[in-house]
C-alpha cells in the first residue's frame, strides 16, 4: 500500500500559505532602475524603490516575498539572480524562508 503525502504549507502569516516560484530562472524582475509596488503588495505612502540602493532592494524583496499571492508577482518584480545574492540578508518570516529554501536548496548556501 503506498502513502502519499501532502505538500507541507508554509505560512507567510496565520492563515496565508507562502508563495513560491517553480524555478528561479523564471524570476525575470527588474535589475536596475525605480520600482514601485502595488497598493496590494505595499500598503505605505512610500511604494517605490530605488534597486540601486541596498537598502531599498531588500525592503522591497522582503515585502514582495511576504506579501505575494500571485507567482505573476514574484515573476515580475524579483530577479533569480539577484535573489540568491541577497538572500541571506533578507528579514522574512520563517515560514517564507523554509517555503524558498524547500523548493530551492540552493538558497540555503548562497
Amino acid at each position: 500500500m503506498q502513502t502519499t503525502v501532502a505538500p507541507v504549507a508554509y505560512l507567510a502569516r496565520p492563515g496565508r500559505p507562502a508563495v513560491v516560484a517553480r524555478t528561479l530562472g523564471e524570476l525575470v524582475g527588474p535589475t536596475h532602475g525605480v520600482v514601485e509596488l502595488p497598493v496590494r503588495l505595499m500598503w505605505n505612502a512610500q511604494r517605490t524603490f530605488d534597486l540601486a540602493e541596498p537598502d531599498d532592494l531588500l525592503w522591497m524583496y522582503e515585502n514582495v516575498l511576504r506579501e505575494s499571492t500571485r507567482t505573476d508577482d514574484l515573476r515580475r518584480l524579483i530577479n533569480g539572480r539577484v535573489l540568491c545574492r541577497v538572500w541571506r540578508g533578507l528579514n522574512l518570516p520563517r515560514g517564507v524562508r523554509q517555503a524558498w529554501e524547500s523548493r530551492h536548496p540552493g538558497l540555503r548556501v548562497a
